[in-house]
């Protein structure tokens, strides 16, 4: 097969100082046409960083590249700035991993994609709509979605819209940076097959860039696996996944969650937390046009000590909604939440200050939970110190915990930037523990880790459950993660719940036809379970 694509020796030197000297170093890979090859690594490998070479988006001045990207034979890092002009969108498409940073916020959808045909074709603004409007059908969006917002579109019609605009030039290559990382199940699974569709369709080569073997076995033809710049291991799609080589490819693809092997089911026992009845209602429009959208409706369930119960569905499912009016971030309109025989869900300021100690939370984005002009010792002593604890009796603990989940102590004196996304969920974990709880509401905690690292984060979760004999409420859409972790799970859809039972007997025999098509999309299923 002829290459479309050829990289040849690509390094990329990082500025003094950086943990390693390349970010990428001494690269080569060749992208066949008609041919999708995936880039798999964890993050910090290298692999967006080859992908923004490919599109000349490296910092110039700062950057240091040397070898060749050959496209169609002639040497793409030797074009002047004129030449990466006419490259970028005619040849060589991007699609970016958040496509809410990527659209423009305050112009619609279809200015953004006709100045894009505009800048490269001589066409008037009526024809470059057309062709905007015929775009997003061949992508299953509605025309009138050109007149719409970013803001006003879900994720999967973010990363549609992508889509339409990177193949609004009929480009011969198409680069896809993880378009599917933080997308429901079944989001993803959409997404995926019209990559596949439009690449087979317009017979385009695609460099498709992920950290999840899943989505490989899905779609791809060749996988190259990047380490810290380099790549470790190479070859067809059915040879990587079959029969790896690199220990470092074996770690990536054992650390994938699989169906099998769920925990068995506790035996039952006076359950701590009881929720009956929830409802809650968000109202939204003008004073004669308010209108009430149910999040939840009637949701009950039962969580024992010691036990993980999952909660999955898709965004917009309710399962967030739950746990912020379980643990009363949120108010319901009705129903109760009995912890340990006390409603919850109407008690006075005073006695639920008393029993949030009780009940803690662990955030989606460690990140942003975490106060950025506060040093970790401050954040996870916080809760310990507004109850009264002596502040060198506080950071003590906080030693002992940052040690209990895997982080030393020297890092009380250190800031949430200093870390890696894996040890900042470490930190919100530790934060969460250290009021000694009974239970533990964790929020998509490894939604958008590495899949390495959301091991590391699920192992000790579970350990962390069993040494404190902690009741976990567990929310995610990856039903993956559920399977690994939950004794029982709870499948919910537009604010109610389809079926609850034990994990093993669910997924192997799901009741609800909305459970089967989750499990039908999770990427890779037919591989992983070979």
């Amino acid at each position: 097969m002829s290459a479309l694509v050829s990289i040849e020796g690509l390094s990329v030197a990082l500025p003094p100082g950086a943990d390693r000297r390349f970010a990428v170093e001494d690269v080569s890979l060749q992208v066949g046409a008609d041919q999708i090859v995936c880039i798999v690594g964890e993050s910090g490998s290298g692999k967006s960083v080859a992908a923004h070479a490919l599109m000349g988006l490296l910092p110039r001045g700062l950057a240091a590249v040397s070898g060749r990207i050959l496209f169609q034979g002639r040497d793409l890092l030797a074009q002047s700035a004129q030449d990466w002009r006419q490259t970028r969108g005619a040849d060589i498409a991007m699609i970016f991993q958040d496509p809410m940073a990527a659209l423009n916020p305050v112009m619609p959808i279809g200015r953004q994609i006709t100045e894009q045909i505009r800048a490269h074709r001589s066409i008037g603004e009526g024809a470059a709509l057309a062709e905007a409007g015929v775009l997003l059908a061949q992508m299953g969006l509605a025309p009138q979605l050109l007149r719409a917002f970013a803001h006003q579109l879900s994720g999967g019609q973010r990363q549609r819209v992508m889509i339409a605009m990177a193949l609004s030039l009929s480009p011969r290559l198409l680069i896809a940076d993880e378009p599917t990382t933080a997308l429901d199940v079944t989001t993803q699974a959409q997404i995926l097959a019209l990559v596949k569709k439009v690449q087979a369709e317009r017979q385009m080569s695609v460099l498709f860039i992920t950290h999840d073997f899943g989505v490989v076995s899905d779609i791809a033809d060749h996988v190259a696996v990047m380490r810290e710049g380099r790549i470790v291991e190479s070859g067809p799609a059915a040879v990587v996944l079959d029969s790896p080589r690199d220990a470092y490819t074996r770690a990536l693809i054992a650390a994938v969650p699989r169906l099998s092997g769920s925990p068995a089911p506790l035996a039952p026992q006076k359950p701590l937390l009881a929720v009956a009845g929830l409802s809650k209602s968000y109202r939204s429009g003008g004073f004669f046009g308010r209108r009430a959208t149910p999040a939840l409706d009637r949701v009950s369930l039962t969580l024992q000590r010691g036990e993980t119960l999952g909660v999955v569905g898709e965004s917009g499912s309710g399962k967030s909604t739950l746990a912020r009016c379980i643990i009363r971030l949120v108010d319901s309109d009705a129903g109760e939440v009995l912890f340990d025989g006390a409603d919850l869900a109407r008690m006075g300021p005073r006695g639920l200050r008393a029993q949030r100690r009780r009940i803690q939370m662990v955030f989606q984005d460690p990140f942003s939970s975490l106060n950025p002009r506060h040093t970790v010792g401050e954040i996870v002593t916080a809760g310990p110190r507004a109850h009264g604890e002596p502040g060198d009796a506080a950071l003590a603990q906080a030693a002992e915990m940052l040690r209990l989940v895997g982080l030393d102590a020297a890092a009380l004196s250190r800031y949430p930037h200093e870390f890696s996304g894996g040890q900042r969920q470490r930190i919100g974990l530790a934060r969460a523990l250290m009021l000694r709880p009974d239970v533990l509401i964790a929020d998509e905690p490894v939604s958008a880790l590495d899949v390495t690292v959301q091991a590391q984060v699920l192992d000790l979760l579970d350990q962390v459950r069993r040494k404190m004999n902690l009741a976990m409420l567990f929310i995610t859409h990856d039903m993956r993660v559920a399977a690994r972790i939950c004794h029982r799970v709870m499948v919910m859809r537009h604010g109610r719940v389809v079926e609850e039972g034990p994990t093993a007997t669910l997924f192997a025999a799901p009741k609800s036809d909305y459970t089967g098509q989750l499990l039908a999309a999770i990427p890779g299923r037919t591989w992983l379970e070979a």
